[in-house]
């Protein structure tokens, strides 16, 4: 049985109920819907409780992909779970809320660098992108100021499915060379950025891009012949972002 995917539909819920539907090794608990976003795409598992009806707190130590569809949750070994019984799930969401706000600052980072990626990673703290410059270079000033120019744009920030036919029809969606979109289901997620970006992501992001707040390029580094790993921070007083009531 599969899990479903809160977290896609309600990226900035913090609590949910959810039934336990299977029992795994060292800690892993699987349930049949869940608002934890298993790692993925540079995005990290998600972090949180499990709160049992009579008051335990059991704390989830991180979240991946399983078998199946399944969302594989990692507690200690020796939770006490059974299958068939009720837990309200509580994110750890100032963790998570900067996964979403740095995820997609790396999607406007992607637009003022308009060269492939060939990897990345997002943190609570910071995010990095990859790319093949080649012989291009950029200022680390100016890209702030770009990047900070878009976040206060206000760009809205949707998702929606196309089939994996339209995405062949459409090889230039794809911006990172590394890591294809995951095929199989017949259709692949697509996130939207005003007018400005669109690309394949299978991860979560703030509603608009004002909520992401001010960012500041920490470094471009040499990452071979023509790998740049470019590093984006929070500015100044920002840790938090603009969080949603």
């Amino acid at each position: 049985m599969s899990t479903a995917l809160l977290f896609r539909e309600l990226p900035t819920a913090r609590e949910s109920l959810a039934t336990v539907t299977a029992i795994g090794d060292d800690g892993v608990v699987v349930t049949d819907a869940t608002l934890f976003y298993p790692h993925g795409g540079g995005q990290p598992g998600d972090r949180g409780a499990f709160i049992t009806a009579d008051g335990r707190t059991l704390a989830v130590n991180d979240t991946r992909k399983g078998e199946g569809g399944q969302v594989c949750h990692l507690l200690d070994p020796g939770h006490g779970l059974e299958v068939g019984q009720s837990v309200t799930q509580q994110l750890d969401w100032p963790r998570r809320w900067a996964h979403m706000r740095m995820h997609t600052a790396l999607h406007l980072l992607s637009v003022v660098v308009p060269h492939g990626v060939t990897g990345g990673s997002i943190g609570a703290d910071r995010g990095r992108l990859d790319f093949d410059l080649g012989d291009a270079s950029f200022d680390k000033d100016e890209l702030t100021e770009r990047l900070n120019a878009l976040i206060a744009a206000d760009h809205p920030v949707t998702s929606e499915w196309i089939s994996e036919a339209e995405l062949d029809a459409h090889p230039e969606l794809v911006k990172t060379m590394s890591v294809a979109p995951p095929r199989g289901a017949g259709e692949i997620r697509m996130v939207r950025i005003g007018d400005i970006d669109y690309q394949p992501c299978g991860g979560t992001h703030v509603a608009s891009t004002a909520e992401i707040g001010p960012v500041r390029v920490a470094s471009i580094k040499n990452r071979g012949a023509r790998n740049r790993r470019i590093t984006l921070v929070w500015g100044d007083d920002n840790a938090q972002g603009g969080e949603p009531s």
